[in-house]
């Protein structure tokens, strides 16, 4: 099977020859491709690039975007244009060990769907990288069910059909595994090395663990209610209907014991109202999200399943 190596590039002039010698050492004998996202970078790593490509002809591909547009959108186009059977994705920092991919290709070839790098001796700053990446590896485990200890790595080889049917937005790249989990693929973690990074500096900090938080909210959304939304706003709905009852009942009771106090001037009317309206409103956006839903998928005569295999039945003779 081909394999295609997908790495964004931003700002990594001194790395990007040492990676490139590196990789073509670790995948002597595959057939494979070698194709790098230049995101906007502005320390010449484009004319590297250029280099490259010229010197390898056969292998290296080169995708120069016109700005700066994020690491997602870099590994949204490289995947876009892969034409492996397998996709590899790989920082190019050095930190990642390109000696570790075969690694990962055996696990594909044993029958996983996905086989995701696991940094076990991680060489990041404790306090503003690890920590932080530890407590959202745990979150996303949790509401996603596909559980990995290091969703963060970029080293991951994915068969090329478990993604497709989804695009990637704003910092998803990481949720691959779980939107992969989501339409049952085989997951498997793979343990592999770690490096201090040797150039530059880190593009990420402690920021970037709030946004994977917000993501999450998206993700979840996507994997368990993208085809039956109603679930979640319809049953939001029942739960507001379900308060506004109870509070109507405390004002009834209220009314008819003593001191046989006020309905009207109770301000727990004025919340049974509004949960009433709100648990309403909610169930009609429930409606019109599954009326969107069933547009989406009937325009593009797009399937609401995924299918691993057929298995051609035995014919006789």
């Amino acid at each position: 099977m081909k394999i295609s190596i997908v790495i964004p590039i931003y700002n990594e002039v001194e790395s990007i020859p040492i990676l490139n010698d590196a990789i073509l050492v670790a995948l002597a004998g595959f057939d494979y491709e070698i194709i790098y996202v230049d995101d906007g970078s502005m320390d010449g790593s484009i004319q590297v690039l250029e280099e490259l490509a010229r010197d390898h002809i056969e292998r290296v591909r080169v995708i120069e975007f016109r700005r700066n547009f994020g690491q997602t959108a870099a590994m949204a186009a490289g995947i876009d244009n892969a034409s492996g059977d397998i996709i590899v994705t790989l920082d190019a920092d050095l930190q990642n060990d390109p000696a570790d991919i075969p690694k990962l290709l055996k696990k594909i070839e044993d029958g996983y769907d996905v086989a995701s790098g696991w940094r076990v001796d991680r060489k990041d700053t404790l306090l503003t990288r690890t920590i932080p990446s530890r407590v959202a590896n745990w979150l996303i485990s949790k509401v996603t069910g596909v559980r990995l200890h290091d969703y963060g790595c970029t080293l991951k080889a994915y068969r090329r059909e478990v993604l497709e049917g989804f695009h990637l937005y704003g910092e998803m790249h990481r949720f691959i595994p779980a939107y992969a989990g989501g339409v049952g693929a085989k997951i498997v973690e793979v343990p592999v090395q770690h490096h201090p990074r040797r150039f530059g500096k880190a593009k990420y900090g402690l920021e970037r663990t709030a946004k994977v938080i917000l993501d999450l909210f998206t993700v979840k959304f996507l994997i368990s209610f993208s085809n039956k939304p109603i679930y979640l706003f319809g049953g939001t709905g029942l739960v507001l209907f379900a308060l506004s009852l109870i509070n109507l009942a405390v004002l009834v009771i209220r009314r008819l014991i003593p001191p046989y106090e006020h309905m009207i001037r109770s301000p727990l009317l004025l919340m049974c109202v509004m949960l009433f309206i709100l648990g309403f409103q909610s169930i009609l956006m429930g409606l019109m999200a599954e009326l969107i839903v069933r547009t989406y998928y009937e325009s593009q005569a797009k399937a609401t399943y995924s299918i691993r295999r057929i298995i051609p039945a035995t014919q006789e003779n």
